[in-house]
């Protein structure tokens, strides 16, 4: 069976998936947009363990229960801040899509949610960043089985627009 790539708008705190993906910061130790939310919904718990991890660099990620979550794994990953493209940033985007599907694939993972990673606090232009997730998970899956399916959950109409044109070029 193809692994096959989902495009959904809604809330990544509410899926029944094997794991969700939060787009952290640093410390993960919570913080706003859906680092906030995916705390608040796991309970206490996804914050104490948070804190044996020592924080995560930009670009890797990191593993965690999911508590109170629907979903059974948490990944979390460190984008980058925008900077105006120079510092590095599009690497350090696909390597948070990389770093996360390897612990999925580690962990046996066989359904995955995204958010859009960088596209809030940190900056990234939409269109941009959408181009480098549908990429690094299409790039990705050419020499994986797993994960199964991929899904990038948009929380507003104008990135799940974004990530459909995305989607279209491939």
């Amino acid at each position: 069976m193809k692994a096959k790539i989902e495009i959904i708008q809604g809330d990544i705190t509410t899926l029944a998936v094997d794991a969700i993906v939060n787009a952290a910061n640093r410390s993960l130790l919570g913080g706003g947009g859906v680092d906030g939310a995916i705390h608040k919904a796991a309970g206490r718990e996804l914050l104490a363990e948070c804190r044996t991890l020592r924080g995560c660099a930009t670009g890797e990620a990191k593993l965690t229960k999911g508590y109170q979550l629907p979903a059974k794994y948490v990944i979390h990953t460190v984008g980058p801040v925008w900077q105006g493209g120079t510092q590095g940033e599009a690497k350090l985007l696909a390597s948070c899509y990389t770093s996360s599907l390897e612990l999925a694939v580690q962990n046996e993972v066989n359904t995955i949610a995204f958010p859009a990673i960088s596209c809030g606090v940190y900056g990234y232009p939409i269109e941009a960043a959408t181009k480098i997730a549908i990429a690094s998970a299409l790039d990705f899956l050419r020499s994986h089985i797993f994960p199964k399916k991929i899904i990038f959950v948009c929380f507003s109409r104008s990135i799940y627009q974004a990530y459909c044109e995305a989607k279209k070029g491939f």
